[in-house]
This record gives structure tokens, sequence and C-alpha cells, in this order.
């Protein structure tokens, strides 16, 4: 019995307690701003729109901190921030969709000739409108996630039927404003303003940043969002863990065109006016990419998240607002964009290197 205790004494004597432990690389200060990045993908847009609002309130003072002109912008980008949030969705599992802008006027166009060419009331045809968003994005889903064609493709080619479509179903007719206020008021609340703390925000605007508080809990803290990473990050090992791929992008793509026709519905509000030339059916899939790209998500796909391209949306309207009320040539401000968007992604490039 001695022997047996001397024994086990000796072996705890011997014996290393302490806990395996895996080494830090992220040496220095760098290192550890590099991982912190990383793990906060939208601390970098927040960092550079808190410098551009900085800036443009030192040069121009009060002008620029004023409540009017910090809600000018926000009701300036209430229509990219929704469709970067659509956007989103389809870069985070790495693709992209090049028709956000033209499957938001197409919603214009059916809410529209829904109320005044077939007679339905406005609510009726509101809905009918977010069908029809939805049912676009259904389409493309089913093209990428069965028939497997690159996103690339599937929406560059919806991008023209979608947009040519507008143009034939409303025979190239616009409705005007005072028909909208006299017969489709419903089409024009999200127009409306509420004052909150002495600044004036339109219904839209309200609109864009519950989409993007409900996106964001939703893909951090549901199921459907983990999914929606893990399929970004490697399609392969999410189907082998378990994951839906296929039902994963539809979802990615039905639930992208629907937000596309709730950004329909802010542009009537915000237009006051349906019209098949609407600016944003060719500029605002750029638009869309823009903030989303500047806000840090990854084109690669698998990170990324919404505030990030919320902010990027925030971004590129200080930029557009801050310029132009200094009286800078306008070019000036696209030659901004170009080197944010370059030098997001090279820092995307930068801190991806930690998971390297």
């Amino acid at each position: 019995m001695a022997d047996t205790q001397s024994y086990e004494d000796a072996a705890k004597s011997s014996s290393d307690t302490d806990f395996a432990q895996f080494e830090d690389d992220r040496k220095g200060l760098l290192g550890k701003l590099q991982h912190t990045l990383h793990v906060n993908p939208a601390l970098v847009p927040l960092i550079i729109l808190v410098i551009a609002i900085s800036f443009f309130g030192m040069l121009l003072g009060q002008r620029f901190f004023s409540a009017s002109t910090l809600t000018l912008i926000l009701q300036q980008v209430q229509i990219v921030g929704v469709l970067a949030a659509a956007q989103t969705l389809v870069i985070i599992t790495a693709g992209i969709d090049l028709s956000v802008g033209a499957v938001a006027v197409l919603c214009t166009i059916v809410m529209g000739q829904f109320t005044f060419r077939y007679g339905l009331p406005a609510e009726i045809s509101l809905l009918v409108g977010l069908a029809f968003g939805t049912g676009i994005g259904a389409i493309s889903g089913f093209l990428v996630s069965r028939v497997k064609i690159p996103p690339f493709i599937v929406t560059l080619g919806m991008w023209q039927i979608v947009l040519a479509s507008a143009y034939l179903f409303s025979r190239n007719e616009t409705i005007r404003s005072s028909q909208l206020r006299e017969d489709a008021q419903t089409l024009l609340f999200l127009g409306n303003r509420v004052e909150i703390g002495g600044a004036n925000f339109t219904f839209g605007v309200i609109l864009m940043i519950l989409i993007v508080v409900i996106l964001a809990y939703c893909l951090r803290s549901t199921a459907w969002g983990r999914h929606v990473y893990a399929v970004g990050d490697d399609p392969e090992a999410a189907q082998l863990a378990g994951v839906n791929v296929q039902g994963t992008l539809m979802s990615v793509y039905v639930l992208a065109g629907f937000i596309c026709a709730v950004a329909a519905w802010v542009m009537i509000g915000r237009f006051s006016a349906i019209s098949p030339s609407a600016s944003t059916g060719v500029i605002g899939n750029i638009q869309s990419i823009t903030a989303v790209v500047i806000g840090g998500i990854s084109l690669f796909g698998g990170r990324g998240s919404i505030y990030g391209a919320f902010f990027g949306a925030l971004i590129v309207g200080v930029f557009e607002m801050g310029l132009r009320m200094a009286g800078t040539d306008p070019q000036w401000t696209f030659m901004l964009i170009g080197m944010l968007i370059i030098g997001a992604v090279a820092i995307d490039q930068w801190i991806r290197k930690v998971s390297a």
C-alpha cells in the first residue's frame, strides 16, 4: 500500500498541471488591431463615417451639423440603404445581385399600374407589388441554387429582363404626384414625415433602419443567419455539416426580392411619382454594391455585417452632401468613392489574413 501511495505521489509531483494553450500569433498592436477588425467587420466603415462627418463638420461648421442637413442625408440614402440590405444578403453567400435597382423600379410600376389601370385599391396593389418582387427573387434563387447558374449571369440577365419589362408594362407612362395624392395615398405613405427630437424623419428612413436592425439580429442570432454565413464561407463544408445549401440560397434570394419590393414603396414615397425611367433602375444596382463594399462586406462571401452596409450608404451620402455644400465639382465625389471602394477591398484582404 505504501509503495502504491509513493508511486501516485511521485506521478502527481512530476506531472504538468498547466492547461494546454494555443499560441497567440497576434503579436503587437498591429496584430491586435487586425484581429479586432476581423471580429468586428462594421468597425472600419463606422470609423470612416465618423471621420467624414467630423471633417465636413469642421470644414462647413454649423451648416453641416444642423439637424436638417443630417436628416436630409438619411432621406437621400434611404433607397440605397434598403437596396444595400438586399445586396448584403446575396454577397454574404458569395454571390452578387445586379438587378436590385431594376426590380425595385418594376415593382413601383406594378403598384402604380394595378392601381390606376386595373382599378385595384392602393393597398391591394401594394401587396401585389411586394409579391411580385418576392417572385422575381424566387426565380433568381431557383436558377442559382437549383440550376447552378452563376449569380452574376443570372442577375445580369434579370436586370435586362426586368428593366425592359418596366418600360413595356408601363407603356413609358409616368404616374405623377397629383394622381398619387388623389387616389393612392397608401403608396405615398413612406414619404410622410414625423418629428423626433427636433429632427424630421420620413417613414421611409424609419423603415430602412428597422430593416437593418431586424436583419442584423437574424444574421447574428438565428440558425438561418449562421447558415447564410456558412454557405458563403464554404458551401461544400456547410453541406457536410448538415446545412441545406440550396434551401438557404433560395431563402436569401426570395428575401432579397421582397426587400427590393419594399425599396419600391420607399421610392414612391421619396419621389412622389412612378416612372420606368427612374435612375434607380440603372445606378441603384451599382450604388448598392458600392455601399456594401465600402461597408466592409467581403465579396468572397462568409464575412460582413449588415450594419457595415448601412454605414457604407451613409458614407456615400455624407461625401455627396458635404462636397455639394462645399461647392466642389461633383466629379470629386466619384473620385473619392472610387478610392474608398479600392481601399475597402484592400483592407478586407489584409483583415482576411487573420483567418488564413
